[in-house]
């Protein structure tokens, strides 16, 4: 039976610190379910428990079938970062090819063989004079042809035609880096649906996923006959492809038996009832001592009351070791405060702008106070565009001009910003404030006050995300370029970023594929991988071009910013 059961599961980290205990919950076959709970909860830990990565230090979590794990950083070597350095440079230093990934994807024995077929002909092809090398890399072939690697590699082709448009022969030996992180996670999802495998467990799946490929994934998960496990922070997504809803807390776990949809009231209504229970059983409490108490000050008096007080007495006892209902679930709370400042009317000024093999050259102007959404297909220049606008070394032909006393700050897409590798969490809080006490209170505000002394590596995703944008607030930017800032923030996070955005004093360029989060901005630029720029006027417009690039010119209202070249 493909279903997952966790019972009283506990994991503590190798120092000793418990992450998460007396979680327990239950998805039945062919449920679609959500995992979701605070940012540094323990949500990758769970899945990869489930997937038999991590040894659990208590209780048991069981999968029914065979399942297949996809992590969040599917396919990305282990320094991939935007460097600018040649791919084929690193191949040697620890980069994953296409074809590694893809047998990663794979179930035993594929998994096992293929890997051994890699390394042999790696072997082969360094010591071609190395009779032991080119019979090991035959043996390998032997027993890649008996555990059905040709016809697992015929499903591969089949998923990369699909995806970028090139078969095997072609992409197989690329490095993962030279391909996007949307296509990276389009390929591995969609062998994963089409695989035999049972179970499905998908650490974010939507990350860097277009619009598009977002509601390709909504139809294949809703759709799919597999049981599959999800973390998510989109609310579209989460709404739309899953029926219940599993909140992970630090001790325990909620289940809501149906769509994200209905989420939000019905865990609003859970902690209202948690309190009232909590506070009629402290009431009760209560009331049976003052009467055991009563009872006792009477049998002082008469000893024909000693057996009432007695029973009194035992039957407060007994209330009192049966403990209390579980209180409400402490909540997030999450308080950004991004205050900004005045600035010039013309925030951004773009004169024939362009991006050599990305964009032709095109004009258009911010103005301050508006909250401008950067939004197109993966690949067509999005986050060159914003780096740009950051004054960072991008390479462009045209005049970008920053207005009076703007002051840029960017958040990318990638949390592993070097100014805060080989730091603890309080050190670029503590640069900015100059005060323990201060920096403290700031960290508290976002959720991050028991990271203070943690190393900025083992932050999770989200936790890294929140220390960027505390880290912009204290620095005081007036003009935000936010690249994808919701990817990693849990939902609460989201919905407080949002909130300090709509108090915001300034102007704010963010690319995003988040719909939630898209729905609140003012208006639009689309850039398409035909080398346009188009200005839309609202989400409505935005949303029906993204899904509809080849009418865009038929959109009404939408004005074509590269026509009108100054």
């Amino acid at each position: 039976m493909a279903h997952i059961s966790v019972s009283n599961l506990e994991y503590a980290h190798p120092g000793g610190t418990t992450l998460f205990a007396e979680v327990s919950f239950s998805i039945p076959p062919g449920t679609h379910a959500a995992l979701i709970g605070d940012n540094g909860v323990g949500k990758t830990t769970l899945l990869r428990i489930l997937a038999g990565e991590l040894p659990s230090a208590d209780g048991d979590a069981t999968v029914g079938g065979e399942v297949r794990y996809m992590a969040q950083d599917v396919g990305v070597g282990y320094d991939d970062l935007d460097t600018g350095a040649e791919p084929q440079s690193n191949r040697s230093a620890g980069w994953t090819t296409v074809r590694e990934m893809l047998l990663d994807c794979s179930s035993e024995p594929v998994r096992s063989v293929g890997r051994r077929l890699v390394a042999a002909e790696r072997r082969a092809a360094d010591n071609p004079a190395d009779s032991e090398a080119a019979m090991a890399m035959a043996q390998a072939i032997g027993e890649w042809s008996d555990c059905g690697g040709y016809q697992t590699e015929a499903h591969w082709d089949a998923t990369l035609t699909r995806v970028v448009r090139a078969g095997l022969d072609t992409v197989g030996d690329r490095l993962t880096t030279e391909l996007s992180g949307g296509e990276r996670k389009q390929i591995v999802l969609d062998l994963l649906f089409n695989s035999d495998a049972k179970v499905l467990l998908l650490d974010e799946p939507d990350n860097y996923l277009d619009v598009p490929a977002k509601r390709w994934l909504e139809t294949t998960v809703r759709s799919s006959p597999k049981t599959v496990l999800m973390i998510s922070h989109d609310r579209e997504l989460l709404a739309t492809a899953t029926n219940r809803v599993v909140t992970l807390e630090a001790f325990g776990a909620w289940v809501h038996g149906e769509s994200y949809a209905t989420y939000p009231a019905a865990r609003r209504a859970r902690q209202r009832r948690l309190g009232d229970a909590l506070q009629r059983w402290k009431d009760e409490e209560r009331r049976l001592f003052r009467h055991y108490k009563i009872m006792k000050q009477r049998a002082s008096i008469s000893a024909d009351m000693a057996a009432r007080a007695n029973a009194a007495e035992s039957r407060w006892q007994r209330f009192v070791d049966a403990g209390p209902p579980p209180p409400p679930a402490p909540e997030q709370k999450v308080t950004m405060r991004l205050r900004g400042g005045d600035s010039g009317r013309r925030v951004v000024s773009l004169l024939s702008a362009e991006l050599p093999d990305l964009l032709f050259p095109f004009s258009a102007e911010v103005y301050f106070g508006e909250r401008l959404g950067l939004i197109g297909p993966n690949g067509s220049g999005k986050t060159h565009l914003l780096r740009l606008l950051a004054a960072e070394s991008v390479d462009h032909d045209g005049v970008v001009k920053l207005g009076a006393r703007v002051r840029p700050g960017l958040f990318t897409q990638i949390n592993d910003n070097p100014a805060f590798l080989g730091r603890t969490a309080i050190e670029p809080v503590m640069e900015r404030t100059g005060n323990y006490e201060r920096s403290m209170q700031a960290l508290g505000r976002y959720g991050l006050s028991a990271n203070e002394r943690q190393p900025y590596e083992t932050l999770s995703g989200g936790q890294k995300a929140r220390l960027e944008i505390l880290c912009l607030e204290l620095d005081g930017h007036n003009l935000l370029l936010l690249d994808e800032p919701t990817d990693n923030l849990d939902i609460d996070s989201a919905q407080a970023l949002e909130s300090a955005l709509e108090t915001f004093e300034g102007t704010v360029v963010a690319v995003s594929h988040d719909r939630a989060f898209l729905s609140t901005f003012d208006r639009f630029w689309m850039l398409g991988h035909d080398g346009l720029a188009w200005a839309l006027p609202d989400w409505d417009t935005g949303l029906t071009a993204v899904l509809n690039p080849d009418r865009v010119e038929a959109i009404k209202l939408a004005k074509s910013l590269t026509d009108e070249l100054a």
